[in-house]
């Protein structure tokens, strides 16, 4: 991955937050790192 990529999906990923805090409160983020707790518990207990 070159830095342009990187710095590129970084900035997405920016976008996408300050989006998501403007227009839903910070709802999707939310919802999104509760999914990814659930599943790393859930790797965990296969480990």
């Amino acid at each position: 991955m070159t830095n342009r990529i990187a710095f590129f999906l970084a900035l997405l990923i920016v976008i996408g937050l300050v989006l998501d805090f403007t227009y839903q409160h910070g709802d999707g983020t939310l919802f999104l790192l509760r999914k990814l707790s659930a599943a790393i518990e859930w790797l965990a207990f296969w480990r």
